[in-house]
C-alpha cells in the first residue's frame, strides 16, 4: 500500500511479524487494516496495552510455546485419518501453553487484564485430550512402552533380540580375531542398521556370511555373518510390527479426538490471537510506546511524540531523538510548518501520520500517555518524487494529480499531509496554486499538516482563522536546525546563511541578497515580529487565566475554613451547655439530699425555705448563657475569615496578582508580631515570665489569674507578673529555653521497618480499600522514614490513579508525586517522594 510505504508503516508490519511465533499471527499482521470504528480502535489498544503489562511484570505467563496446530487439525475431521507423531509433538505442547495461559488469567485478580478476559472466556481446555496424550508420549516426546500392551511386549522382545545380536557377533568377531582372519584391534561396524565385522579382502571367504560392502580402496571388505542375518531379520520384523503398532495407536487415538476437533481448532486461533497480540505488544515495548486518549472534541494533541523508526537509527548512533508536541483543533485544523531544508519538517509531517496510522490500526504509539488522538475517516498523502515514465508524468504533475484526489474525496473528517507544498514548478504560480487549494481545504474543514516554504502561505496562515503557522526551530549563532517545532510562528528558511555556512562565495551571496530585495526581508521579519507579540499575549492571557484559577480555589478554601469555624463554635457551645446541665443536675442532687437531712432533723421551716430560694437563685445563675473567651475567640477568627475573603474577591475584580496576596499577608502578620506590650491580654497571646525570664502562650483569662502554657506545663500566675512579647520573640527564646524532643524507635517501630517494603500493588482493588491501603502505606512510610515508595494501580479508566493523587496532595509527609518511567510502567505507577 502506497500510503504505509510512504509513512514507514510497512516497516513497523515487519517488526511486528518478526516476533510472531506462529504463522497465524504472520498472516494477521499482514491482514489487519486501519479501522474507524472507535469502540474498534479502543478494543485493539487495550488487548495491546493489558499484554504490554503482562509482559512487563508477569513472569507466570507463557513467553513461549505458541505454535500453529490448525494446519493439521483441520484434516483430521475428515473420518480415516490418522495424526502423526510430530504433529501429536506439536499438539501437546500447544495445548500445554493453552493451559497455562487460561490458568493465568483464572488466577489473576478480578479487576485485572479484563479485556484479555474477555477474549480468553469462551476457550477452553479440556484435560482429558492432555492426559491421553501423556499416556502416549513421554518427557523427549517419544511413543512410551506403556501406550499399550502390545506395544509393551513387542519392545521386549526386540530388545531381547538385538542383545542376543551384541552377544553373538562379538563372539564371532572373538573367534576370527584368534583364527587370524581379521586384525586384532578391529571393531564391529554398524551401516545401515546391519552389524557387520571387517576383514581383509583376500580372506573374506573364509568367514561364513555375505559380503554387504567394502572400503573405498578394496583392501577391506565389511561382512554380515550367516548367523547375525537371521536375527537382523528377526528384529526388522519386530521393527515393523512396532511401526504397526504405534499407527494403530495414534489412530485410536485421532477417533478419541475426532469429537473435541472443533475446540481444539478454536483454541488454535485463540493461540495465533495471543502470539499476535504478543507480537504487538513487545513491539511496543522496544518502541517505549503507550495507549493515548481517544480525543472526543476534535482536537489531536501529540505530546512528546517520536518517530519511532527514526529513533530506533538514532539510537544505534548513540544519538536522541528530539520529541514533537503539536495541537489540532476544529478551529485550528491545518498546521503549516515552515522553515530551513533538513530541519525536520518532513519527519514532524511522517511522524504524525505514522502515529495516527498506528494508532487507528490498534498499535500502541510513542508518546506522552496524555496524547489525545482523533479518529479519521481518511488520510491523504503527498510526499515525494512520484514521476513516472510509463505513464508520462512529471515531478509537478503528479504532485498535481494528488491534489486532484485531495480535493474530490476530502471531508471534514480527512486528515491531509502535504510536503513542500506548491513546489516543483514556477514559484510565483505553483505558491499561487498552493494558496488556492490551502483555502479550499481550510473551507472544508479538513485536518492537516503541510510543510512549505512559500511566503504567502505563511501570510494567508497569519490571517486564517482554520490555520496556524509552525516554525522548526533554527540556531541563527552556530547555524544548524534544533529540529524543534513552534506552533503559532511562521519559520524562516535562512536559505543566505546556509549558503555561508556551506562556502559559497559571499559576494555572490551579499548578491543574492540585493537580488531578493529589502521587501523579502522585511516580510520575513515582520511575520516573526507578529508572532513573537502574539506568543506574549497568549503567555499573559493564560497567566491571567491561572490566576483566576488560584484564587478561586482560594475563596473555596476559606469558604471551606468558614464553615469549620461555625460548625466548631456550634460544638463548643453545645458540649458546654451539656456541662452546665450536667453540673446543673448534680448541684440539684446535692441539695436535695441537704433538705432531705434537715427534714430528718426536723429542722424549722423557714431555714428549709432558705436552702430552697438559695437552690433556685444558684439554678439561675448556671442557665444564664454567659459568653467565654472561647466564643470571642471563634468570634474574631470568622471575622478575620470573612474579612479575608472580601480582600480576595476585591482583587479578583482588579485581577491583581497572586503576589498582592503575599504581601497583605505579610504586612498582617506583621501587625501581629508588633502588637504594643500596653493592649490588654488576649486567649493566645505570647507573655514573658518578670521573675524567671521564661516565655509562655496564654491559654485561659480568669477575674484574678490567667493561665499559661510553658513547654507542656500550664501555670496560673497572677497578670502583673507576666509582660506581653511578639510572635518572634517567643520563638527565639524557645530555641534557648526548651530542649528539642528524643525521639526514639520502639520495637515494635523497629520490626516495621525491617518489613517495610517500598512498593505497593494495588491493581484490582476497589476504589474505597485502595485508597485505605494507601493511607496505611503512607503513614507507615512516614513513620520508618523512607524517601521513596511506589504504588502500582495500573492505567484502566485513569480514576484510581486520579483520586489517589489527590489523597496525595493532601498529605503533608508527600513532597510531590510523578508517573514511573515510561519503560518500567509509566502512568500505571506513581513514584511518591517523601518529605522527610
Amino acid at each position: 500500500m502506497v500510503l504505509e510505504q510512504k509513512i514507514g508503516f510497512d516497516l513497523v508490519r515487519e517488526k511486528i511479524s518478526a516476533k510472531c511465533a506462529t504463522q497465524y499471527a504472520v498472516r494477521k499482521v499482514a491482514a489487519e487494516q486501519i479501522s474507524r470504528d472507535p469502540s474498534e480502535i479502543m478494543f485493539r489498544l487495550r488487548l495491546t496495552d493489558e499484554m504490554r503489562l503482562i509482559c512487563l511484570f508477569e513472569d507466570s505467563f507463557p513467553a513461549g510455546g505458541y505454535l500453529d496446530t490448525k494446519a493439521f487439525l483441520l484434516p483430521l475431521q475428515a473420518e480415516n485419518t490418522t495424526i502423526d507423531l510430530p504433529s501429536l509433538r506439536m499438539l501437546r505442547t500447544s495445548l500445554d501453553t493453552l493451559r497455562r495461559i487460561l490458568a493465568f488469567f483464572r488466577e489473576c485478580k478480578d479487576d485485572l487484564y479484563p479485556t484479555l478476559r474477555q477474549i480468553s472466556a469462551t476457550v477452553h481446555y479440556e484435560p482429558e485430550i492432555g492426559r491421553r496424550i501423556e499416556a502416549i508420549l513421554d518427557r523427549a516426546g517419544e511413543v512410551r512402552d506403556t501406550a499399550s500392551p502390545e506395544l509393551g511386549e513387542i519392545r521386549r522382545t526386540l530388545r531381547s533380540k538385538e542383545g542376543q545380536v551384541s552377544r553373538r557377533i562379538n563372539a564371532i568377531l572373538g573367534a576370527a580375531k584368534g583364527e587370524g582372519l581379521v586384525e586384532s584391534d578391529a571393531e564391529v561396524v554398524v551401516r545401515d542398521g546391519r552389524v557387520l565385522i571387517p576383514v581383509p579382502a583376500s580372506v573374506k571367504k573364509k568367514l561364513p556370511g555375505i559380503v554387504y560392502d567394502e572400503s573405498a580402496s578394496g583392501k577391506t571388505a565389511f561382512v554380515e555373518p550367516l548367523e547375525i542375518i537371521e536375527l537382523g531379520n528377526q528384529i526388522r520384523e519386530l521393527q515393523f510390527e512396532e511401526q504397526r503398532e504405534i499407527a494403530r495407536i495414534l489412530f485410536a487415538f485421532t477417533e478419541a479426538l475426532r469429537p473435541y476437533l472443533t475446540g481444539l481448532i478454536a483454541a488454535s486461533e485463540y493461540i495465533g490471537e495471543i502470539d499476535f497480540i504478543r507480537a504487538k505488544a513487545l513491539v511496543a515495548l522496544d518502541m517505549i510506546a503507550g495507549m493515548p486518549i481517544l480525543s472526543e472534541n476534535g482536537e489531536l494533541n501529540l505530546r512528546r511524540a517520536r518517530h519511532p523508526l527514526l529513533e530506533a537509527s538514532l539510537r544505534r548512533e548513540k544519538k536522541e531523538i528530539v520529541p514533537l508536541t503539536l495541537s489540532l483543533s476544529k478551529e485550528k485544523h491545518i498546521l503549516l510548518i515552515s522553515g530551513p531544508n533538513a530541519g525536520g519538517k518532513s519527519v514532524c509531517l511522517k511522524t504524525v501520520g505514522l502515529l495516527q496510522y498506528m494508532f487507528q490500526w490498534g498499535m500502541l504509539i510513542p508518546t506522552s500517555e496524555v496524547s489525545e488522538l482523533m479518529i479519521f475517516d481518511s488520510i491523504f498523502i503527498d510526499i515525494g518524487d512520484d514521476q513516472s515514465l510509463e505513464n508520462d508524468l512529471s515531478t509537478y504533475s503528479s504532485h498535481l494529480q494528488n491534489m486532484r484526489e485531495i480535493l474530490t474525496h476530502a471531508t471534514a473528517s480527512s486528515l491531509v499531509l502535504i510536503d513542500e507544498f506548491g513546489s516543483g514548478t514556477e514559484p510565483a504560480a505553483g505558491g499561487a496554486i498552493a494558496e488556492a487549494v490551502l483555502a479550499r481545504l481550510d473551507e472544508m474543514g479538513a485536518y492537516g499538516v503541510i510543510t512549505t516554504h512559500y511566503t504567502n502561505l505563511k501570510l494567508y496562515a497569519d490571517k486564517s482563522s482554520g490555520v496556524v503557522n509552525g516554525a522548526m526551530l533554527f540556531d541563527g549563532a552556530a547555524i544548524k536546525p534544533l529540529f524543534q517545532l513552534q506552533q503559532g510562528m511562521p519559520g524562516n528558511s535562512f536559505a543566505f546563511e546556509l549558503a555561508r555556512k556551506m562556502g559559497l562565495p559571499a559576494d555572490v551571496v551579499k548578491d543574492a541578497e540585493e537580488r531578493a530585495g529589502s521587501e523579502y526581508v522585511n516580510i520575513e521579519r515582520n511575520l516573526r515580529q507578529i508572532a513573537r507579540s502574539r506568543r506574549v499575549l497568549d503567555e499573559k492571557l493564560a497567566r491571567i487565566k491561572s490566576t483566576d484559577k488560584t484564587l478561586e480555589s482560594l475563596t473555596d478554601k476559606y469558604q471551606k475554613e468558614l464553615g469549620e469555624v461555625k460548625a466548631l463554635k456550634k460544638n463548643i457551645l453545645d458540649e458546654a451547655k451539656r456541662e452546665a446541665q450536667e453540673i446543673l443536675s448534680e448541684a440539684n442532687r446535692q441539695v436535695e439530699r441537704t433538705i432531705r437531712e434537715i427534714r430528718e432533723a426536723q429542722a424549722e421551716r423557714d431555714k428549709t425555705k432558705v436552702a430552697r430560694e438559695n437552690l433556685t437563685k444558684f439554678k439561675e445563675e448556671l442557665q444564664q448563657e454567659r459568653p467565654s473567651e472561647n466564643d470571642a475567640a471563634i468570634e474574631r477568627k470568622m471575622q478575620q475569615i470573612v474579612a479575608r475573603k472580601e480582600r480576595e474577591r476585591a482583587r479578583k475584580e482588579k485581577r491583581g496578582e497572586i503576589s498582592g496576596q503575599a504581601g497583605n499577608d505579610g504586612k498582617s502578620q506583621a501587625g501581629n508580631d508588633g502588637k504594643t506590650a500596653d493592649s490588654p491580654l488576649r486567649v493566645g497571646d505570647k507573655v514573658r515570665l518578670k521573675d524567671n525570664d521564661m516565655v509562655g502562650e496564654v491559654t485561659q483569662i480568669a477575674a484574678k489569674y490567667i493561665s499559661v502554657s510553658i513547654g507542656s506545663i500550664i501555670s496560673k500566675i497572677a497578670p502583673g507578673k507576666v509582660e506581653k512579647i511578639s510572635n518572634q520573640q517567643y520563638k527565639d527564646k524557645s530555641r534557648s529555653t526548651f530542649r528539642p524532643v528524643i525521639h526514639y524507635d520502639s520495637e515494635s517501630i523497629s520490626r516495621r521497618k525491617l518489613e517495610f517494603r517500598p512498593t505497593i500493588d494495588i491493581r484490582g482493588q476497589r476504589l474505597n480499600d485502595a485508597l485505605d491501603i494507601v493511607m496505611h502505606f503512607i503513614d507507615d512510610a512516614t513513620m520508618v522514614g523512607v524517601g521513596q515508595v511506589k504504588i502500582l494501580h495500573g492505567k484502566g479508566n485513569g480514576v484510581l490513579r486520579e483520586e489517589i493523587r489527590k489523597y496525595l496532595k493532601t498529605v503533608p509527609a508527600v513532597k510531590s508525586f510523578r508517573d514511573e518511567a515510561v519503560q518500567q510502567g509509566g502512568a500505571g505507577i506513581t513514584v511518591v517522594e517523601m518529605d522527610l
